[in-house]
């Protein structure tokens, strides 16, 4: 048992969250250059030839140089086992960036230094306050010009509510970047670009060192020495119980294209974080170290290699350990299985793996079994985990086959797209599949939408954009005749593939004509998986 407590206390589950280009593939890249997973950082933008970063697998992804979708990433650093939920920060990302924040313990918040907290940081943070989970802020590119640092403790406070803790403090930024204070230890560690090698040369400097100033620009010392003593007079206290409860977030400050700041920020990240957390379930609390096994599908990838048609179901392990084949029960389907040929990823590479445990990501083979927020666990204590929640989608649009004949295989690849949760479908009520609306958190699901749609079912489609903005799940569905609802000549009535019905509006005037013209009308923003 000591083992199994052992192994569970060296896990650090996280995902990596931002808004387009804040630096976040690179940062991640970076980690995994410590961690020895790879030898040299790639480039998501370079030329052609330049080495695509690992996480970025898909081929829309290499040509666009982004991630569209989560990859899983394991490595080992200093007797840790880190697992890093890599999620796509573009504008136009999919409810997968969501839902991977439910598989992960904490989220690591990477802002760009000259831009500050941006929208798309908005969004995944709140999905991380509603699950209480630490976040921790990289703020990067300090050796481009960037905002004041009080500029962007401030942006970081004001915009998403949160207390701010800085653990180191930059000095200068840009041309005139120098390093950093770190406020534990009360050194400076000089900054030297490296082109981001794995070694940084590391020149650290008391306050009180005359070679400090001959390595500082004109000011700079006088600068720092009085943001020390106002930190330290009116900053924020550093409390590890409110990081864990999500109140306070710790700041780096740092340059993970040049590699400046991202092993210090590393090693500080394993102190603050926890092992594996504890899950709710309806059958109470489960608790990592539990020698029941337990985990939840939090994403299905399809077709991650085209000459396989292969679908792999990613799993959280939440308890106890995992051994190759054993048997689990699987509380959707009502029955024991095996779980098959499982896997550990790094994004296209993979490795069967005979063991794994409790804060663990396996990718095991779907037959078409599982459907994601589903459960599994030792047979001998079934349980359910609490559903992940199915966020609003924010444009629709209608879609159909080109050609007629190709229905099956239209059918076929949207259900299968939409139960991976990068789209979710709905139909117009008493409607057939013969078109069908489909919803997106972020317009790029469109184009990878067509784009596996023609790759890999051979199918064309028709796009017609709709003019909704806002989808409501009916709360009290089963009390509401809804095709008697009083509703607004811009609504829709629509329902999703398990029959629940929703409602489509145009304006939040819409939304509110409803809820006045139909009393007793309960409507929500989100769904359960």
């Amino acid at each position: 048992m000591s083992d199994l407590f052992n192994e569970i206390d060296k896990r650090r589950t996280f995902a990596i969250i931002s808004h387009p280009d804040a630096g976040k593939t690179t940062l991640t890249e970076k980690l995994l250059l410590y961690g020895g997973a790879i030898n040299l950082a790639g480039s998501v933008k370079g030329k052609r030839t330049a080495k695509h970063a690992v996480s970025d697998w898909m081929e829309i992804e290499k040509q666009r140089g982004i991630s569209v979708t989560s990859s899983v990433l394991q490595f080992k650093y200093k007797g840790y086992c880190i697992n890093i939920l890599d999620t796509p920060g573009h504008q136009d990302f999919s409810e997968d960036t969501y839902r991977t924040l439910m598989a992960a313990d904490c989220a690591v918040m990477v802002i760009d230094g000259s831009k500050g907290v941006e929208n798309q940081t908005i969004k995944l943070f709140k999905v991380c306050v509603m699950r209480h989970i630490p976040i921790i802020t990289f703020i990067n590119k300090m050796d481009r010009d960037s905002k004041s640092p009080y500029d962007l403790l401030e942006d970081i406070e004001n915009v998403l509510g949160i207390n701010t803790c800085p653990i180191n403090w930059p000095i200068g930024s840009g041309k005139e970047f120098k390093g950093v204070y770190e406020r534990n230890t009360k050194k400076v560690i000089a900054f030297t670009a490296n082109n981001g090698q794995k070694e940084v040369e590391k020149e650290e400097f008391t306050l009180d060192d005359p070679e400090l100033d001959s390595h500082l620009a004109y000011g700079q010392k006088e600068t720092l020495l009085e943001d020390v003593e106002l930190l330290d007079g009116a900053g924020d206290e550093f409390d590890i119980d409110a990081v864990r409860k999500g109140e306070l977030t710790p700041v780096f400050f740092g340059s993970a294209l040049t590699n400046f700041g991202v092993e210090p920020f590393l090693e500080e990240f394993l102190n603050l974080t926890t092992p594996p957390l504890a899950r709710e379930s309806d059958d109470g609390i489960i608790e990592p170290k539990s020698d029941e096994f337990s985990a939840f599908v939090f994403k299905i990838q399809a077709n991650m290699n085209k000459n396989h048609r292969d679908r792999i179901a990613f799993m959280r392990i939440c308890s106890g350990k995992f051994e190759k084949n054993m048997e689990v029960f699987h509380m959707q389907g009502n029955k024991k299985i095996k779980l098959s040929q499982p896997q550990q990823i790094m994004a296209q590479e993979r490795e069967i793996v005979d063991e794994a445990y409790a804060g663990d990501i396996i990718g095991v083979f779907d037959p078409g079994i599982f459907s994601i927020g589903d459960t599994v666990c030792s047979p001998s204590h079934k349980f359910k985990f609490k559903g992940i929640p199915t966020f609003a989608p924010e444009h629709f649009c209608l879609v159909r086959q080109k050609d007629t004949m190709k229905r099956k295989q239209f059918i076929k690849g949207t259900n299968q797209i939409a139960q991976e949760g990068a789209i979710q479908i709905f139909q117009e009520l008493d409607a057939g599949m013969e078109e069908v609306i489909v919803g997106v958190v972020g317009v790029l699901q469109f184009d990878v939408l067509k784009y596996r749609l023609n790759n890999e079912y051979n199918v064309e489609i028709i796009m017609e954009n709709l003019p909704y903005q806002f989808i409501r799940w009916i709360k009290n569905d089963s009390e509401v005749d809804v095709k008697a609802l009083d509703l607004a000549s811009d609504t829709k009535r629509i329902q999703d593939l398990k029959g629940n019905h929703l409602l489509l509006f145009t304006s939040y005037w819409s939304i509110d004509w409803a809820l006045e013209h139909n009393k007793g009308l309960e409507l929500q923003e989100f769904g359960n998986v």
